[in-house]
């Protein structure tokens, strides 16, 4: 009602001055007096149109004659247009300042303008033109009031040391209009300035003014508490929060918490801090760590779990501290796998010494609990490396032990009991059985070398009552793969005594089966029928792959025996159940048949290519049909069988023999031509076979026969041959053959070098080759040996080709690590090989070459070859699955993938399986299945600590299955632990990429400030 009644007046002034022109011009000096009235009064909005109009209207006679009320009348308009704030008066009070000579005037108007800077707020502007001025020509009122105003806008540019004095001005005067809010300022400038007893003066005077009775009181509180008077602070600060509508209550709020907590009271600390936190948008950690340390003395620990997880990731001791109780809290929740990663966090830290022993006992002592044997393992070595005075000493041994004598992680476990100066009798016990542990994972990676040091190590020791059938078994096992047939059947028998079925593969059956095997490779055909009827006297359709190849061989020692009717028998039942041996069994009975009827025999071997087209035994069959021919001088009959062979792909090793055949066969028909086109043959594909020499000898006589020698020294230049040896290429292989033969094997190596670089291709360079390649691979230098294996091996076929074709793969692949070579020896020796074993070897290593090259095609294809292969071994059927199963894994089609992998693992406990158990675990975390991937994770830490990089692959993989749930705490803890554990420094690298990555993103929507 008021404003608009002032409105109304200045709306009738304004009308009344144009209307009443006259008037103003009759008396002008009566408006100036109520202008001024106005003025005076401070109703600056009504005297300044007033002003306006007097300025307007004067006359310039007025402005002459009148001189002192113009300038005062202009005077007043430029004031009250300030006072109005308009902007228009700043120019016109700045010329008036230049201009006018009226000191007292000038000094009013720069006051005036610096009070309209001050009201908009133009502080700078405000302080250059209040330092301009004297107070000479200024009242008190208008004194008080540049101080006051000037020192608010130094305060404003927080230049507090300006500001404070005239504050302190303005504080001594009690009636000044400004006084509370001076008090105020300096108040706080003081507080700024760490003068708390100034500031609280300062503060008392206006504490409870309306106007800052709900800001005073924070910093009063906080002036208690740093002045020492904590009980004072809480009491204040809760006595004002009470009051409620405080400014700064959560700051209050915090302010009485963190008050309560030091004082130890926390059940009073945790509303107040619970309020603070949960209302801020950011607080600091030591904010989080009392509310959270609150939480848990109450025994509220899900509360105090979510607040302690958010403190890790520090170096100090608030975090090291955090980290600790929140293991405890998770221990007391029953959630020991977070307790773990919590410890760890901990224990990581070195603030607290004390605090790191206990928490990395902590660690070790869940990990072993929890399963992470090769963690458990680590960290309690570290453990008592690191704090040999600790109370834990004697429970961490304890620990250790336990850890050994359950992990799968033979590996470490033997190099940690060999480290040992003096291990515990416990300690003694369990070594025989990680020795067994580590040759089993030997055995099952195709390193029977190192297998067989394992065991020999294990039948020595006096502790070995618990493993020693086990020991026994696997002795006889490798022993018989290592072609060492006496000690197979010596370890076999000592088995024998004491059998113990251990998972299904260690057991009496199997026992019989390889003893069996062992005296068949002796030759003692009697005592291996012994062994093989042990397994089977009578057939069965539905006879086990086992049983079927016991009969088979049962049958085979009869027929080697001679009892020649006993063998067709067993061969004709298991032709009549169509035993997957079925094309052997034929072959074998025509081989019996031709004993005494060799057109039988001739019929039944023909059926074998006719009933088993693919069968390996195709090309046997037909160098049998033409050698049974060729016995019966049906020699024109004979030779379509031996072109059969010589066509036919695969099985090199009948080639040569077949040409050399042919060519007695044609020979003997009269057709030398064809002979010598045989012959010729002979020598140009397989020059340095056995068959070779033979073959020459052949031609040498058709050549002589037909009156053409010279023809035939230039048949034997052509194909390099010599017609006669040199005497001193004889004298000099025989130099190096005596050293040889007499052990002398260093002479003997310096006079095969010394042979093969005089004679590279001498009549006797393949025997210098080979022998000087087994000199080298006895000695164990492996990277010697194999050049000349390599050397004799291209040179197939001849009488150390194929021995040589198998030692060059395997040094490559097993030793050397040079898998493309390894690649190309078995692909040779796959087809050059003459018997199965060696077949199934070439098989073997082609597939695992191919596998560690990564040629997923040619591996799968071969993996599917080998599965149709009679007598699989556990081993082929694990690497061709795997290599299946890679091959579906590469296209991204992981159930079947996964179906294969599930056989690796039911099939092997070795590195395979811990491979198999990993990609498991990745196909279902690719698939988005985190819950499977998770517990598929484990199943590798558990199950396969042996194998290192599976096993920390696992752990990065359990990170991101943690990271994509969000559970960032549980992801950084996976990771630091591959960083603080890991050996293989490319996968610490990933691991702590990742973590900054989730460092990262955790930060970006934590509450606490600076994370």
């Amino acid at each position: 009602m008021k404003r608009t009644l002032l409105i109304l007046v200045v709306a009738f002034l304004s009308i009344h001055s144009y209307s009443q022109q006259p008037r103003i011009l009759d008396d002008p000096h009566a408006l100036f007096h109520q202008a001024k009235e106005y003025f005076q009064k401070e109703h600056y909005s009504l005297a300044y149109p007033l002003f306006k109009d007097l300025e307007l209207h004067l006359r310039e006679t007025d402005r002459s004659n009148q001189a002192l009320n113009a300038q005062e009348i202009r005077y007043y308009t430029l004031v009250c247009g300030l006072k109005q704030n308009e902007e228009a008066a700043v120019d016109k009070a700045k010329e008036y300042i230049d201009v006018e000579d009226n000191a007292a005037r000038v000094e009013m108007m720069n006051f005036h303008l610096a009070e309209y800077y001050f009201r908009t707020k133009n502080y700078t502007q405000a302080l250059n033109t209040y330092e301009s001025i004297s107070v000479d020509n200024l009242g008190n009122r208008e004194v008080a009031d540049m101080k006051f105003h000037q020192g608010y806008a130094y305060f404003s540019q927080k230049n507090f040391t300006s500001a404070k004095p005239l504050f302190d001005a303005i504080r001594q005067l009690p009636k000044d209009p400004n006084y509370i809010d001076a008090n105020y300022y300096y108040g706080f400038i003081s507080f700024y300035e760490k003068r708390y007893n100034d500031a609280q003066a300062a503060f008392k005077v206006v504490e409870e003014h309306p106007s800052y009775q709900n800001v005073v009181p924070y910093y009063v509180a906080n002036i208690y508490l740093i002045q020492g008077q904590k009980d004072k602070a809480i009491e204040y600060a809760e006595s004002r929060l009470k009051k409620g509508n405080q400014f700064y209550e959560l700051e209050m709020q915090q302010l009485v918490g963190h008050g309560y907590f030091e004082k130890g009271e926390y059940a009073k600390a945790l509303p107040y801090l619970e309020r603070y936190v949960n209302k801020s948008e950011k607080v600091n950690r030591q904010d989080v760590y009392e509310l959270s340390y609150s939480y848990y003395v109450a025994g509220n620990y899900n509360k105090a779990i979510e607040g302690f997880k958010q403190l890790g990731g520090k170096e100090d001791s608030l975090a090291q501290h955090a980290m600790y109780l929140l293991g405890d809290a998770y221990l007391k929740t029953g959630q020991k796998a977070n307790a773990r990663n919590a410890f760890l966090f901990s224990a990581s830290n070195s603030s607290n010494r004390q605090q790191k022993e206990i928490a990395s006992y902590n660690y070790a002592k869940l990990s072993y609990e929890l399963g992470y044997q090769d963690v458990a393992l680590t960290e309690l070595r570290h453990f008592l490396d690191s704090f040999p005075t600790s109370t834990y000493q004697s429970e961490a041994r304890e620990l250790m032990v336990g850890v050994l004598s359950n992990t799968n992680n033979f590996k470490d476990a033997l190099e940690l009991i060999e480290g040992m100066d003096d291990p515990s009798e416990n300690a003694k016990r369990l070594y025989p059985r990680i020795l067994f542990g580590r040759a089993t994972e030997y055995i099952n990676d195709g390193m029977l070398v190192g297998a067989n040091e394992m065991l020999d190590k294990a039948l020595k020791d006096p502790y070995n009552a618990s493993v020693l059938p086990q020991l026994q078994f696997w002795k006889g096992e490798v022993s018989y793969r290592l072609n060492n047939i006496d000690d197979a059947i010596r370890y076999l028998f000592e088995y024998l005594k004491n059998p113990v079925t251990v998972n299904g593969e260690i057991n009496a059956h199997n026992v019989k089966y390889n003893l069996g095997y062992a005296f068949l490779k002796k030759e003692n055909y009697r005592q291996a029928l012994g062994f093989f009827e042990q397994l089977v006297r009578t057939a069965q359709i539905n006879s086990s792959p086992m049983e079927q190849d016991a009969y088979i061989r049962s049958a085979d020692c009869y027929y080697m025996m001679r009892d020649f009717k006993k063998a067709l028998a067993m061969y004709d039942m298991a032709l009549k159940f169509s035993w997957p041996s079925e094309d052997y069994a034929l072959f074998q009975k025509a081989m019996v048949t031709g004993v005494t009827n060799s057109a039988e025999k001739i019929n039944l071997l023909k059926t074998v290519d006719r009933r088993f087209p693919t069968s390996s035994l195709v090309p046997d069959a037909n160098m049998e049909i033409a050698n049974t021919y060729m016995s019966d001088e049906k020699f024109a009959e004979a030779i379509p069988f031996y072109k059969n062979v010589i066509t036919a792909v695969n099985n090199d090793a009948l080639k040569p023999r077949a040409y050399l055949r042919s060519g007695i066969a044609y020979y003997n028909l009269g057709n030398n031509k064809e002979a010598l086109n045989n012959y010729n043959a002979l020598l140009q594909n397989f020059p340095n076979s056995a068959e070779a020499e033979e073959g020459l000898e052949n031609a040498r006589i058709i050549y002589i026969e037909e009156g053409r020698t010279s023809e035939y020294v230039n048949f034997a230049k052509s194909l390099g041959k010599e017609i006669s040896t040199s005497q001193e290429d004889s004298l000099a292989y025989a130099e190096a053959e005596i050293q040889f033969s007499n052990g002398n094997f260093n002479g003997a190596l310096a006079k095969f070098e010394q042979y093969l670089q005089r004679y590279p291709e001498g009549k006797y360079s393949l025997e210098a080759l080979y022998y000087k390649s087994e000199i080298y691979y006895n000695r164990k230098d492996w990277a010697k040996a194999a050049p000349g294996y390599e050397l004799v091996a291209d040179r197939v076929p001849n009488k150390f080709g194929e021995k040589s074709l198998l030692q060059a793969a395997r040094l490559n692949f097993f030793d050397l690590k040079d898998y493309a070579k390894a690649e190309k020896y078995f692909i040779r020796l796959k087809d050059f090989a003459s018997t199965q074993e060696n077949k199934m070897e070439a098989m073997r290593g082609l597939l695992r070459s191919q596998y560690q090259l990564q040629k997923w095609t040619e591996a799968t294809n071969n993996a599917k070859e080998l599965l149709t292969q009679k007598n699989l071994s556990n081993d082929d059927k694990v690497l061709a699955n795997m290599a299946i199963a890679r091959s579906y894994m590469v296209n991204n089609q992981c159930e079947p993938a996964i179906t294969y992998l599930r056989t690796v693992i039911s099939l092997s406990k070795a590195a395979y399986g811990a491979e198999a158990r990993y990609e498991i675990a990745n196909c279902y975390f690719k698939q988005g299945q985190f819950k499977d991937a998770e517990k598929a994770a484990f199943e590798v830490i558990n199950k396969s600590g042996s194998y290192e990089e599976w096993v920390i692959r696992s752990y990065l993989l359990l990170g991101d299955i943690y990271y994509q749930q969000k559970d960032y705490f549980n992801a950084k803890a996976t990771y630091q632990s591959v960083i603080e554990n890991a050996r293989i420094e490319a996968l610490r690298t990933e691991a702590k990429t990742k973590l900054d990555k989730v460092v990262a993103e955790e930060g970006q929507g934590s509450k606490i400030e600076g994370e």
